[in-house]
């Protein structure tokens, strides 16, 4: 039963709110009611976004211009401060300070790149040289006019180094961009090669797993290393290529860059061509040997990151003119080498290059981390006009890096990276997740909605042109053949007597090492076939008998399902 001044009170509020005069909390004691105009009011209102953007300008700023303090904002009186029970007594947890600080120094590190794990970067700018060549193929906005500058960053890198190893190890290296267009991001994920290893994409795990550590000793194998690519003859030409004196270039800035992967370049009419791209170097090439890379790995294992950094910091911006190959596909229907093998190159005698742009690194990271570390390169980064072909390694890298690599080293939301964000809206049904810092697409429906419509561009072009498939899904490793072995002897023929000499030394010193003979003794096998010079100098010097292989003439890709006797097929 209720008491009688509660009944009293019960009563005058109902009287009260019946009359409309006061319901409780409207005008409570220590609440303002907001009495300004609606426009006034939201004018005064509070911006979420405003301790964003202070962090982020004090992140710019001098240390003599900003004043210590806790992650929260609170200064502090000295970064050396702690809490403890008098001169030798035991440490407080209550000691905000402490925690923090080693809370979040235990912290500091993400997960390295599986591959590419040791590298370095810098930002400028691409321009376009050759509109008019460019035109007849794509409707690229970042190629449509001369002299058109797209900001860009880049990150070049050792393939199977940790993080902390040599960047002058011999090791292919990484030359990825991204390009800030006016359409959205594009990334190119290139190498300082026009090849690669592998052509089939599920021997890439097996492949790197090889080149990094035995699981059992943890340490660099020789056997695991050569016996990968003696039972995958169609590495080869990427081997030689590895083990001349291109495997160890000197610095980042003396080498050439290639996408390696065949693409197209979509017109607005639908119709399309392949187009391989080729970065070549203003400042020439230049390689160390191998004594001489051996030696600056172990005196300044940094050393191509500083030649990087110290150039452009003395102004000496690097430079790189880029070129286009393109392949109509009726051209591509009947070319020497099926344009989706990565192992294949296109050779400038075969389809010849065209200049279509410069670019040039003119500023260093004012944080390497922030950056560099998190830039998060992927091929799945379209722009209208540039498209995947269906080359079998591009297409798992479309899944590989976005969907999984990106995901697990920066979060979901890793394209909201100041580095990794597009210069134009970004509007979709994408939410949440860890990490949303940008507003989150504020109160936009967050679904197809009918009520509240969102804008859809036009299509410019549709796909009905290039993307229909012959034939059946079918159980898919390719073949090793004659032809895989034309780019090895091109190569060899192409070397200098001094660079075939520094070839067959650096092979030698590596492959010797290798414990198991047959490991051995298939390799020099292997380059035998490519050349018997070459092969029977190897043999010579890792003490072994070459064996004569044979190889059929024959497609790279069957379209039927075979069963490989071993780790591919007729090999």
């Amino acid at each position: 039963m209720l008491s009688a001044p509660f009944r009293i009170l019960l009563a005058a509020v109902s009287v009260a709110t019946a009359t409309g005069a006061w319901y409780p909390g409207q005008d409570a004691p220590g609440l303002r009611r907001d009495t300004a105009p609606p426009t006034q009011a939201a004018a005064s209102g509070f911006d979420l976004n405003q301790g964003f953007n202070i962090q982020e300008q004090t992140s710019g700023e001098d240390a003599t211009q900003v004043e210590y303090t806790l992650d929260n904002g609170s200064p502090y009186p000295h970064p050396y401060e702690y809490q403890r029970i008098g001169a030798d007594g035991p440490l407080l947890l209550q000691d905000t300070h402490l925690l923090e600080l080693f809370g979040s120094f235990d912290r500091e590190r993400i997960p390295e790149r599986v591959v590419h794990a040791r590298g370095a970067g810098a930002h400028g700018y691409f321009e376009v040289t050759n509109a008019d060549f460019c035109k007849n193929y794509t409707m690229m906005d970042m190629l449509s006019e001369n002299g058109l500058r797209t900001p860009i960053t880049m990150r070049f890198s050792t393939v199977g180094g940790e993080s902390g190893s040599p960047d002058e190890a011999r090791d292919p290296r990484g030359f990825a961009m991204k390009f800030r267009t006016r359409k959205g991001i594009l990334d190119l994920v290139m190498n300082n090669t026009p090849v690669f290893f592998i052509r089939d994409p599920a021997k890439f795990p097996h492949f790197i797993h090889t080149q990094k550590r035995h699981p059992s000793s943890h340490l660099r194998d020789k056997d695991m290393f050569w016996d990968y690519l003696g039972s995958n003859p169609e590495s080869l030409y990427q081997v030689m290529r590895l083990f001349s004196d291109l495997g160890t270039p000197y610095g980042f800035r003396h080498m050439h860059g290639w996408t390696g992967h065949t693409y197209r370049w979509v017109k607005a009419d639908g119709t399309w061509s392949y187009v391989k791209l080729y970065a070549e170097t203003m400042q020439g090439i230049q390689n160390f040997t191998n004594a001489d890379a051996t030696a600056i790995a172990g005196s300044n294992p940094d050393f191509a990151t500083q030649d990087l950094y110290e150039a452009i910091q003395n102004q000496t911006y690097p430079g790189w003119t880029m070129y286009a190959q393109v392949l109509s596909p009726d051209a591509a229907q009947t070319f020497k080498y099926n344009v989706l093998d990565l192992t294949k190159d296109w050779g400038f005698d075969d389809v010849p290059p065209v200049e279509i742009g410069k670019f040039y690194l003119t500023q260093n990271p004012r944080n390497y981390f922030a950056e560099i570390e998190q830039a998060a390169f992927s091929p799945s980064n379209m722009v209208d006009g540039w498209a995947p072909s269906a080359d079998p390694v591009l297409q798992a890298r479309l899944f590989s890096y976005p969907v999984d690599t990106h995901r697990y080293r920066l979060g979901v939301n890793n394209k909201q990276i100041p580095v990794n964000a597009p210069i134009t809206p970004v509007a979709n049904f994408e939410r949440d997740g860890h990490m949303n810092v940008n507003g989150n697409q504020g109160s936009r429906p967050n679904y197809l909605s009918t009520l509240e419509k969102i804008k859809l561009p036009p299509r410019l072009y549709t796909d009905e042109a290039h993307q229909q498939w012959t034939g059946g899904a079918v159980a898919s490793l390719a073949a090793v053949n004659e032809i895989d072995f034309d780019w090895p002897r091109r190569f060899w023929n192409g070397l200098s007597e001094q660079d075939q000499q520094n070839l067959i030394s650096n092979v030698i010193g590596h492959l010797g090492a290798a414990p198991t003979e047959s490991v051995r003794q298939r390799m020099a096998s292997l380059f035998y076939h490519a050349n018997a010079t070459l092969g029977q100098a190897i043999a010579d010097g890792v003490g072994v008998k070459v064996v004569n292989l044979t190889f059929p003439n024959g497609p790279t890709w069957f379209n039927v399902t075979k069963t490989p006797e071993g780790s591919t097929l007729n090999y």
